[in-house]
């Protein structure tokens, strides 16, 4: 039987301030060819100088992937010709990576798997290419632009891990703040390489390298084509070539780019230019006690909590509503903002394409907002009316309720009343409750909703509903 081994390739680049080996500015939105240098266009005589932000940053990543950490490195040459790569050759790290022998854990149907990494290392970014008709032209910004690459070692086995491994990668470095890992702008770069091998053997099968992939569940569609297309030729007798292909996101197929090249053809050597680089003992340590919270920690934090999962993982999924929710998170009701931020923030900020830090919201009415939720003055259907406001206005929230008039009337005899008027004129309903008819007491409640205007506390009314039901 025929098994899939694949291995992931990332390129990620960091947000530092400039780049790898120039003073130029690191600026993804910069007009066309204007944060440049000299060194990045590749004059003669120029001199490349290592950015320490970026072995910061690149030493950050290295730890959180678990990984031992090379104290003393140096940088090679990779030489190949390609119109993007303005000296000729890239500047990489190929005999001591940063990092090497890492991993990260990922969960695979409830069962823990340890995704290893092989290695990650520096180099600089080439030239963005833009195709226009028959013509290539060059954007020099992205030239020296600083990149880690974290290649894993080939222990993924299905589609599903490579999307988990890459999901969890992903969380990693956002909440790091080393990059954007915008796969959509090209802040994060995935290639896989694909092979099969038969269940019982421990020989590798010829690896397939799939580039140009623009999202992560392209990785995994992309992975599920090649090694169905490998099935077919193995099953055929025919052999499968070691090659570069290119993702194809309206075929959802791959397609033959090159035959792949071995590490020979690029001739490394130690870049002459650049001094090594050494990592004290202090170094790592600092960077190691520097480190942030990260996703999976935050995950049990807010599991304790009693905060379900789906909430989890959609705050966690988007960076700005976790930075707000952990400004809040010891001032308010946990679970019951961890409700409205996924629910009716969330759908504000996604129907009008914009951000949260975009919005007006601030914690001290947010929190407020919770506060009053808690103590019933308002109820969550009241919330899809006030949140817009929140966010577009800023309007404190007590003002929005006044203005509404939607507050909730918390007086007993109030809310009894209206229970008693509704069951006097429903004869017919209260007999189908007692005869067990659930529907019935569905049809009471929404008339004693009706006849306050929405303005009595749901489970409240229920409660008394069901118990004055129960007495009679």
């Amino acid at each position: 039987m025929l098994v899939p081994v694949i291995g992931i390739e990332v390129h990620v680049e960091l947000k530092s301030k400039s780049k790898v080996f120039s003073s130029s500015l690191n600026d993804f939105n910069a007009p066309i060819n204007t944060n440049i240098s000299l060194i990045d266009l590749a004059y003669p005589g120029t001199l490349p100088k290592m950015n320490k932000e970026v072995v910061d940053m690149a030493l950050k990543a290295a730890l959180t992937l678990n990984c031992k950490i090379n104290k003393k490195m140096h940088f090679d040459r990779k030489n190949y010709f390609y119109p993007d790569l303005p000296k000729g050759y890239q500047i990489t790290q190929a005999d001591t990576p940063i990092g090497y022998d890492g991993y990260l854990e990922i969960d695979v149907d409830e069962t823990k798997k340890r995704i290893e990494i092989e290695r990650i290392h520096i180099e600089e970014d080439t030239c963005k290419s833009i195709h226009v008709g028959n013509e290539t032209l060059l954007n020099y910004n992205r030239a020296g632009v600083p990149l880690i690459e974290i290649v894993t070692k080939p222990v993924i086995t299905s589609s599903k891990e490579a999307i988990l491994y890459l999901e969890a990668l992903r969380e990693n470095l956002l909440y790091l703040g080393i990059s954007d890992v915008k796969i959509e702008e090209g802040s994060m770069r995935c290639e896989a390489n694909v092979s099969l091998k038969e269940e019982s053997s421990s020989v590798l099968g010829t690896k397939v390298e799939i580039k140009n992939i623009g999202s992560i569940t392209n990785v995994g569609i992309g992975i599920e084509y090649e090694i169905e297309r490998q099935k077919k030729l193995l099953q055929n007798g025919e052999k499968v070539t070691e090659e570069t292909r290119r993702f194809c996101d309206k075929t959802n197929t791959t397609i033959l780019m090159r035959v792949k090249e071995t590490g020979n053809d690029y001739r490394y050597f130690p870049e002459p230019d650049m001094a090594y680089i050494e990592l004290t003992d202090e170094e790592i340590s600092d960077t190691l006690k520097s480190l942030p919270i990260l996703p999976n920690q935050l995950r049990n934090k807010y599991k304790q909590k009693g905060i379900n999962s789906n909430n989890i993982n959609t705050i966690i999924s988007n960076k700005e509503i976790c930075d707000f929710f952990e400004s809040i998170f010891d001032l308010t009701n946990q679970v019951m903002s961890a409700n409205i931020l996924t629910s009716e923030v969330l759908s504000y900020i996604n129907k009008n394409k914009i951000s949260l830090n975009e919005t007006l919201l601030t914690k001290e009415n947010f929190i407020k907002l919770i506060e009053l939720l808690e103590k019933n003055v308002i109820t969550t259907k009241h919330c899809k009316e006030i949140i817009p406001i929140m966010l577009e206005k800023g309007t404190n929230v007590e003002e929005i309720i006044k203005d509404l008039n939607i507050e909730v009337i918390t007086d007993d005899n109030f809310v009894l009343d209206i229970i008693n008027k509704v069951i006097n004129e429903n004869p017919n309903s209260v007999k189908d409750y007692k005869e067990g008819k659930d529907r019935a007491v569905k049809y009471l409640m929404g008339q004693v909703m009706k006849e306050s205007k929405g303005k009595i506390n749901p489970k409240d009314a229920m409660d008394k509903l069901i118990s004055n039901l129960n007495n009679i």
